[in-house]
């Protein structure tokens, strides 16, 4: 829906579904009820997943003209599309394999080229679009400096041949759509700081070289166009993990130029050890669960903070020096606490404190996925969590 701040809207991974024919079917059992709830009489916009294998369905002209039929009658309208998962999402085990296949590969560069042309025939006449995407890869594959240093070559190769694609896209059709790069924990672009250090110094430089030679461009002119088409998905809750603060992440853009193609409403687990160590622990034992990866950062007392790829090997090696936890576990906005833990809500309301303030995102996007796993008193109707998440942002943001 279009609020006063922009865009606001929740992902469909929330839905399961890789095959087109599943996905669309389970929107179109969810979609009217939150519609009608959030946004009676109005469009309502919707952040689409689209899997790998369901892309494929859904570039077939008549299967996409049945769905852009169904969003008209609807009074929906696609803005943004979630390219971070390729393949399965629900109902199998995830963890790192959610990076598979990464930009190294020319699989990751077509599917997103897929779901771009798939953008640009959903996308209204008068609003730009994005789609969000993996961190490079994941950076523990690559064992030494050297390999990962290659795979970031290799990675950025292809984002520029994706870059091809967006300059024909926006000349053809007038569409300008943006790839919204997403850092998390434990990715190639790890957090913020990771991300503007391989856009200002490899990004940059790499690709004005390669628009100057194949497109003639001057040097202002190209690097307007990877400004403008190459942004940053800024997930709270990954920058929350990383202990990361709003004010520097949006100093740090703007030294550069780089834009938020949107902003991920989400929120962490925090762990305060300062009291009763034993039970907590004990307590965020229950969020261990087998689907997806949750990595863990911590603050140990008399050092820097400490990374921990999966939530498995920081409680085996968890011990009383550890001061606080940070954990990659999308839990729902609205709540705070949860017993004896806490969760990084405090990092929502003060990023979009910011926003309310100074603008810098046209769109906000609602991403909690986990409602499947989380411990079973958690767990509520779909549509009934969804409609919640998105009225407590709607509270935050005054509207």
């Amino acid at each position: 829906m279009n609020t006063p701040h922009g865009h606001l809207t929740y992902c469909s991974n929330i839905h399961p579904g890789e095959k087109w024919a599943d996905h669309f079917r389970t929107l179109q059992e969810n979609i009217p009820f939150i519609r009608e709830q959030l946004a009676p009489g109005e469009p309502f916009g919707l952040g689409l997943r689209v899997a790998n294998e369901a892309s494929i369905e859904l570039s077939k002209p008549e299967v996409i003209a049945e769905f852009k039929e169904w969003l008209r009658q609807q009074n929906v309208y696609v803005f943004v599309i979630n390219g971070f998962p390729y393949g399965g999402f629900h109902n199998t085990v995830v963890k790192d394999d959610v990076h598979t296949p990464d930009w190294t590969t020319t699989d990751r560069r077509d599917y997103t080229i897929r779901l771009f042309n798939v953008l640009a025939e959903l996308l209204p006449a008068d609003m730009h679009g994005g789609v969000s995407t993996p961190p490079l890869s994941y950076r523990l594959w690559w064992k030494t400096e050297t390999e990962k240093q290659e795979a970031t070559a290799a990675a950025t190769k292809h984002i520029l041949e994706l870059l091809d694609e967006l300059i024909r896209i926006e000349k053809e059709t007038g569409k300008l759509l943006h790839l919204d790069i997403e850092p998390e924990p434990d990715g190639i672009l790890d957090n913020t700081a990771d991300f503007v250090s391989w856009y200002k110094d490899i990004l940059l430089p790499e690709g004005i070289q390669y628009l100057i030679s194949k497109y003639a461009f001057d040097e202002s002119e190209a690097k307007q166009i990877i400004l403008k088409h190459i942004q940053l998905c800024y997930d709270i809750c990954h920058a929350a993990v990383g202990y990361e603060d709003p004010i520097q992440i949006l100093g740090s853009l703007k030294e550069v130029g780089i834009q938020v193609g949107r902003i991920q409403v989400s929120s962490a687990l925090k762990v305060n050890f300062s009291t009763e160590k034993e039970i907590k622990r004990k307590a965020i034992e229950t969020f261990n669960e087998p689907v997806y990866l949750h990595q863990v950062v911590a603050r140990v007392s008399g050092e820097n903070n400490k990374h921990y790829p999966d939530l498995t090997e920081a409680l085996a090696d968890w011990n009383p020096e550890h001061e606080e936890w940070r954990v990659h576990f999308h839990v729902p906005l609205f709540v705070n606490s949860y017993g004896v833990l806490d969760s990084t809500q405090g990092d929502i309301v003060k990023t979009l404190a910011i926003h309310r303030q100074t603008p810098f995102s046209s769109f906000l996007e609602v991403e909690t996925y986990t409602w499947g796993v989380l411990p079973q008193d958690m767990q509520k109707p779909i549509g009934e969590s969804i409609v919640r998440e998105l009225e407590w942002v709607k509270k935050i943001l005054n509207y």
